[in-house]
């Protein structure tokens, strides 16, 4: 199979981008007064330590706070020509321009926004990092606990109303979860923007494959910023199945209760879009919205679009405001056609209520998709080796969105193994041309939507299972014996795309991670461990073997939540 990579067009404007990238960072603004190294002492006797920014003079402001191991003094360096943005923005692309003031930390909320807006903003540094004391544990009860103080201290401030807001990306997203499931009283709304809820399912280990790429880059830079409980990267690396110490780091996404903006991202598969959709739907927030979309994490966030709807939601559960946000329907959907073209919609429900699910069967003699069962068997196979690949092709006939997770139910053997790790990915052709969409890290040359799975850990959770989303305990190995055949469900991750008559969609099933980590032609950091070598064997029709890709169809044609516009990606 030859491999989809990016062309010499997408390289070029990768190396400009790393030289130059699009941002831009506005002087701190007048008018706003900036207090460093605030203590705030905890129950056990430790201090951590907070910058706080508010509007000049006296008065009392709802609060928008962050907590995170980043430094919250790690700022913009002011240089000759301005500033110099961190080094992630170079190695990790954005699509479009991304714009804050010299104040803003590390995917922290923007103080010269939100003082603007009427507010005091906090950004803290967790327990064993930046200026703060002690040592720290990352997504831990401890962790929880001194989040919950913090909050409870700004409630308390002279400056403050007693309201306090959560605000911030990826780590200053997640780190919201727990926090809030303990309930604080004086936290009144959450904004999630991409963050996982499950680090083994979402992140660590999706389908118990492990991931060896950022993972790694991750715990050992955060091990080395701060003084961190035990090894987090050796803790990842030798724990194969879903322990308690696993367990520990997931909130009780049910006893979130508080107001919450959400951010399910399309474009972040391989880090944070799993957990964003499952903490949607298993919270209990009576008031609860989900913004999707399919461009940059960080462009995004600070689009104008999207801290225009972070205000509505805030200004409404923090100061009050009769803006109407109780009426906004508690869905923004993004569906994709290309990279760049996409309507956007309400909806009342993730997954939409309108979809139908429809099964696609695997036939491997014709490498084709069917929509009705395949009555004889047949079978292909594929080995561990790069550019080994099974592929099977669906001949889209009529105008039709696919929005929601996805299923592949495929019955294997293995030859030479008893075990291997499977991923499945879905992509998109118009004229013979792969359609690519943004994805993690800032890779601009993605497919649709992908999943994984190690084969022997097909056990299902059948109290997490749900139609289109299958659910795997990870909590024991069953390797395969020779001449074994087993059926094999594998999700894929949650995803809106457009698709018109003509278009193909393409399903590929192999034994290894689809990009390289090249930071030029493929997907760096992301990495995930190869399988042992060995031979899969996928058979598919007859009354045996229901091997199929299961969809979910939503046609715009019938499509009831409302009105759509259309737009660029942000």
């Amino acid at each position: 199979m030859v491999e989809d990579l990016p062309d010499g067009s997408y390289i070029r404007r990768r190396l400009r981008e790393f030289i130059k990238p699009p941002v831009t960072i506005t002087d701190p603004p007048a008018g706003i007064e900036f207090e460093r190294d605030v203590p705030v002492p905890m129950r056990d006797g430790v201090t951590l330590r907070v910058n706080v920014f508010g509007p000049s003079g006296e008065g009392q402001y709802p609060v928008i706070m962050c907590a995170h191991p980043y430094g919250k003094d790690n700022l913009p360096k002011k240089t000759k020509s301005g500033y110099s943005p961190s080094f992630q923005y170079r190695a990790f692309r954005q699509p479009k321009p991304v714009k804050f003031s010299a104040w803003t930390g590390w995917e922290a909320p923007d103080p010269a926004f939100w003082v603007r807006q009427g507010y005091a903003v906090v950004n803290c540094d967790l327990r064993g990092f930046g200026h703060s004391e002690g040592v720290g544990e990352l997504i831990s009860d401890q962790e929880a606990q001194d989040y919950y103080e913090l909050i409870e201290w700004a409630a308390h401030q002279p400056w403050s109303t007693g309201r306090i807001g959560l605000n911030g990306v990826s780590y200053l997203a997640l780190s919201q979860y727990k926090v809030a499931a303990l309930q604080p009283p004086h936290l009144a709304a959450i904004c999630v923007w991409e963050g996982f809820s499950d680090m083994y399912r979402d992140f660590a280990r999706p389908g118990g494959v492990l991931e060896t790429g950022f993972s790694r880059m991750w715990a050992t830079s955060v091990s080395m910023q701060g003084h961190v409980k035990g090894h987090f990267r050796g803790e990842m690396a030798e724990r194969p199945l879903y322990d308690d110490w696993w367990q520990a780091r997931v909130a009780d996404l049910s006893a979130i209760e508080v107001p919450a903006l959400i951010c399910g991202s399309f474009s972040d598969h391989n880090l944070h879009s799993r957990g964003c959709f499952e903490s949607f739907n298993r919270i209990s927030s009576e008031h609860r919205w989900l913004y999707t979309h399919r461009g940059g994490k960080w462009a995004t966030y600070y689009s104008q679009e999207a801290l225009d709807f972070q205000a509505r939601f805030f200004d409404h559960f923090l100061k009050d405001a009769d803006n109407g946000m109780r009426d906004v329907p508690p869905v923004r959907l993004e569906v994709h056609d290309t990279q760049d073209d996409y309507t956007v919609r309400p909806e009342t429900a993730w997954p939409p209520s309108n979809i139908t699910w429809k099964p696609l069967y695997l036939q491997a003699a014709t490498a084709k998709l069917h929509g009705d069962p395949v009555d004889y068997v047949t079978s292909t196979d594929f080995t561990t080796q790069r550019g080994s690949a099974a592929t099977f092709s669906w001949d889209v006939t009529d105008d039709v969105e696919l929005v929601g997770p996805m299923k592949l139910r495929v019955h294997v053997e293995l030859q030479d193994t008893d075990d291997m790790d499977l991923f499945v990915g879905l992509r998109k052709f118009r004229d013979g041309r792969q359609v690519v969409f943004e994805g993690s890290y800032g890779f601009g040359w993605d497919m649709i939507t992908n999943g994984s799975l190690k084969i022997s850990h097909r056990e299902l959770d059948d109290d997490l299972t749900q139609p289109g989303r299958p659910v795997h305990t990870h909590n024991k190995r069953q390797p395969i014996g020779p001449g074994e055949i087993v059926p094999v469900e594998i999700a894929l991750l949650p995803s809106a795309t457009n698709f018109r008559a003509g278009d193909v969609l393409r399903l590929d099933i192999q034994g290894r991670w689809f990009y390289p980590t090249n930071p030029l032609r493929g997907q760096f950091p992301a990495r995930y461990r190869h399988s042992t070598k060995g031979r899969c064997i996928i058979h598919a029709g007859g009354p045996d073997f229901d091997s199929h890709l299961l969809i979910p169809v939503c046609n715009p044609a019938v499509i009831t939540s409302g009105g759509a516009s259309r737009g660029e990606a942000t």
